[in-house]
């Protein structure tokens, strides 16, 4: 199996919740409904606000169908989920930007506790290190020792070397030595572990701004991502999290956990339309490859495609 069908696969599967709970619920009503009514649209609101895609985005994708609909002149309501496919397509691929180009480059992760920010960074590490880029790791969440504990077992099993200093450091001054560590090893990709405190502490806030000021300081020339992680099955409540990272700090994109075990995956539409935030990669199973770059054709179709 080539990796692109291998890559598909993994996504089919780890979306089967979800498209339990959306495409066969979809495909029932078109084909119950003899006519395109507003019955019909009234109902696929529904089935779409239930599927975590959020009211406002609905809202938008269910206007955007009945102009389609209109302007097409389709009468038959089996034609309707290929219309929907493509809207939902288009908020998903609009402004899109394809995951990292350039090198040295930070990566600050940050996200709440229990989303899987560490297993996150310890899959990204795998990802890149087997791309053949050099890694380092530095554990800037400091206010637990668990947190620094569990990434030094992610360094120590791929092979990647961590910057760490005793629970209630400063987490600035781990990423402080782990950037001088990285230009002094040339160093293609440090990734920063943070502390996974409430999103709406002003203390998150400040704390983020001081490691921002010194990577700028220290390592001007490296290309800086923020990832903000997020748990798709708590649904509405990751896009409550996102709004409130993105006050705090630059997000430059997310990670969107756990999708293989939720019914909630149509939470991707939701933070795409209702915050313009970037969905860079998806979690769809356990396993240290199943972090995938997020392709919204590729999400679309193994969402929406027809239910074998």
């Amino acid at each position: 199996m080539s990796k692109e069908k291998k890559f598909f696969s993994k996504l089919l599967s780890g979306l089967s919740k979800t498209r339990y709970t959306v495409t066969s619920r979809v495909e029932e009503l078109l084909k119950l409904s003899g006519s395109i009514n507003d019955e019909l649209y009234d109902e696929l609101e529904e089935i779409l606000i239930t599927s975590d895609l959020g009211v406002k985005s609905t809202t938008e994708i269910i206007d955007k169908l009945k102009s389609k609909v209109k302007e097409e002149k389709i009468n038959n309501p089996s034609e309707v989920k290929d219309v929907l496919k493509g809207i939902i397509c288009d908020i998903l691929e609009e402004s899109e930007n394809k995951p990292y180009v350039k090198f040295p480059m930070i990566i600050l992760v940050v996200g709440v506790n229990g989303v899987g920010k560490t297993t996150t960074i310890g899959k990204l590490a795998s990802k890149f290190k087997n791309e053949g880029k050099k890694v380092l790791l530095a554990a800037g969440d400091t206010f637990r020792a668990a947190a620094i504990d569990q990434l030094s077992i992610w360094g120590n099993d791929i092979g990647v070397d961590v910057i760490k200093q005793h629970e209630g450091s400063d987490p600035a001054a781990v990423i402080y030595d782990a950037m001088q560590a990285a230009k002094s090893r040339k160093v293609d990709v440090l990734i920063c572990d943070t502390a996974g405190r409430l999103h709406n502490k002003k203390n998150l806030m400040d704390e983020l701004k001081k490691i921002n000021r010194i990577i700028e300081r220290e390592y001007p020339d490296s290309f800086k991502e923020t990832l903000l992680v997020l748990d798709a099955a708590t649904g509405q409540n990751a896009v409550n999290q996102a709004r409130e990272f993105k006050e705090a700090c630059d997000i430059t994109g997310i990670v969107l956990t756990k999708l293989d075990g939720t019914a909630k995956g149509g939470i991707v539409v939701a933070i795409k339309e209702e915050l313009g935030m970037p969905i860079k990669y998806i979690g769809v199973g356990e396993g240290i490859d199943d972090l995938q770059e997020f392709d919204p054709s590729s999400f679309v179709e193994a969402l929406f495609g027809d239910v074998k």
